[in-house]
Formats: C-alpha cells, sequence, structure tokens
C-alpha cells in the first residue's frame, strides 16, 4: 500500500508542536521533492522525517544558518572577556588594525557597518567560480575589502563580507590563526563543542546539494550540519542553556519594514516574518528542511530578516 511521506511527517510535527499541520502536504511535497529533512521539536519531543535519498541525521550545507553560529561565538567570547560588542575590532590588533572605529562585533553582527553584501569582486567570480566566489581571497583581503567599503550611520545592509569578517576577528580573539581554520577550532572550543553538536567546516560526505566555497568568509555560510543540531543549538540559546545565548532585541534603521527586529545570531523568535514562500509552524517550536533550513523563515534571519537577538 502507498504510503504518503509528507502526509506522515506533518501528522509527526502536528502531535510535537500541537497545532494541526496536515493542510501543508501539498507544500510539503513541493519542498522535499528532490529530497531532504524536516525536523521539528517542543520541549523535550521531536520529529525528524527524511525524504528521498537523504537519511536522518544525514549532514548539509547550512549555508547562512551559519550566521547564527558565528554570532553565538563571539556571544560566547565577549562572555569570557575575550573582546566587546560594542569596542572597535581594530582594538583587537594585529590584522584588524586599520579598520575603522565604527566596525564592532555589534555592528558587523546586526549588519549595520556599511558594509555591501559581497566582496566587489563577486561581480566577476559569481559567473567564473560559481560555486566558490569567495575562494580567490584570504582572510587580509577580506579586510582590505572591509577598509575600504564601510560606511558609518548604523543603517542595516545585508553583508556576508561582515560576517565573515566578523568570524576571523572572532578567531584572533579566541587565540586562533587569523583565518577560517581558526574559526572552525575557535567554534568547536566554545560553540559547537560544549554543546556536543556535529556543526563545523568539514564537509559531509554526502551532501545533499555541491556545497558553495565560502574561502575565508566561512564564518557567513561555511558550516555543514545535520538538522538536529540545528534544534538543539536553537533550543539551547533560547532556553538560555549557553553562555551564547542572547538578550536584547534590536531594530537597525531600514531594517525591512517585516522584520520586527533582527537578532545577530537570527534564531527563531515570534511572530516570524520572511519573504520565502515555505510558511512557518507557531512558535516557538521550530522546523528545518535541508541546506538552509528554510522553514520557517526565522532560521534565515541570515538570508531572510527576521526577528533578531542582539547578544547583550
Amino acid at each position: 500500500m502507498f504510503r504518503d511521506p509528507a502526509r506522515a511527517a506533518l501528522r509527526a510535527s502536528s502531535e510535537v508542536l500541537g497545532h494541526d499541520l496536515t493542510g501543508l502536504r501539498p507544500l510539503m511535497r513541493q519542498v522535499t521533492a528532490r529530497g531532504g529533512v524536516v525536523a521539528v521539536a517542543r520541549g523535550p519531543a521531536r520529529a525528524v522525517h527524511a525524504f528521498g535519498a537523504v537519511r536522518p541525521g544525514q549532514g548539509f550545507e547550512l549555508a547562512s544558518v551559519s550566521k547564527p553560529f558565528t554570532a553565538a561565538l563571539v556571544s560566547a567570547l565577549q562572555a569570557a572577556g575575550h573582546l566587546d560588542w560594542d569596542r572597535p575590532l581594530a582594538g583587537l590588533g594585529g590584522p584588524l588594525r586599520g579598520l575603522p572605529p565604527f566596525i564592532t562585533p555589534r555592528a558587523l553582527a546586526t549588519h549595520t557597518a556599511g558594509l555591501p553584501m559581497h566582496p566587489a569582486r563577486v561581480a566577476v567570480t559569481t559567473f567564473t567560480r560559481f560555486h566558490d566566489p569567495y575562494g580567490g581571497m584570504d582572510p587580509a583581503a577580506v579586510v582590505a575589502s572591509a577598509r575600504r567599503w564601510a560606511r558609518p550611520g548604523g543603517r542595516f545592509v545585508y553583508s556576508n563580507l561582515g560576517v565573515g569578517l566578523l568570524a576571523l576577528a572572532a578567531a584572533h580573539a579566541a587565540g586562533e590563526a587569523f583565518s577560517a581554520a581558526g574559526y572552525g577550532r575557535a567554534l568547536a572550543r566554545w560553540v559547537t563543542g560544549p554543546l556536543g553538536l556535529g556543526v563545523g567546516l568539514q564537509r559531509p560526505d554526502q551532501v545533499t546539494a555541491p556545497p558553495t566555497g565560502f574561502g575565508p568568509l566561512a564564518g557567513a555560510g561555511g558550516l555543514f550540519g545535520a538538522a538536529e543540531d540545528l534544534l538543539t543549538f536553537a533550543e539551547a540559546q533560547w532556553a538560555g542553556r549557553s553562555a551564547s545565548a542572547w538578550s536584547e532585541t534590536v531594530r537597525p534603521p531600514a531594517c525591512p519594514r517585516r522584520s520586527a527586529a533582527w537578532r545577530p545570531a537570527g534564531l527563531p523568535g515570534a511572530p516570524c516574518a520572511g519573504t520565502t514562500a515555505r510558511p512557518a509552524p507557531p512558535a516557538p517550536p521550530w522546523g528545518l528542511t535541508p541546506r538552509a533550513a528554510r522553514w520557517p523563515p526565522c532560521w534565515c534571519a541570515a538570508a531572510r530578516p527576521c526577528w533578531a537577538h542582539a547578544a547583550g
């Protein structure tokens, strides 16, 4: 007898979330047509369903959902006294010397440092190296690009360049190399390791789609992990069980109107708004689909502005 996996996943998710989601079956079929994972959690209850050739627990490219992990690292480092959200990054010295004084961790995390979405060279490399547009850069080029393009004013401009620079600065503040690899080690020591997460820079043996190379901007989109890891991470932040939890809500000037506020980490909140066509289940539970965990849009605060927390 034919068993509809979308129906089964929605029934299980409805039980966990306490809301009837079965009416989303056509959308669920559309979203998972090429395979994927849908995972939801509420309190201790979870439901994880894999579709197509994807296995439960399989890692995938987190893309811009890497940004919440970068902000979590900065928050943990601030709690330990290694940096301050509101002090100029140039004060950390070394490769960060010469950055304008208005470039602070908070400005980068909230996309208010006046930096463009990408380094200028991406206008070319998007066509010449589609799956590795940042690969030709090194950390020094990231700093040089930030020094050249940063503008004061505190207006919201979504920026991979800014969050990538923030990740490199966090690595330096943590005593690691000023590099993507240094960021990965700092993240494992301060965030993912203590939470027992499998999130990191290591590409899984199998991924759901050809991943995008982020080069030195790995903190903006270069992490990999499983749906369950994202649920655990979100729950730890939301419940304040992590040293990297956030508490302050801000709304930068020019933040899109559909976004009530912005969390540097992009953690889910309620109500949720976004531009994807995929609806969100009622908050506070969260649902995740593969590659960028884009259901609900809140989980993509990095890519789709939503409610957001600034670290206090």
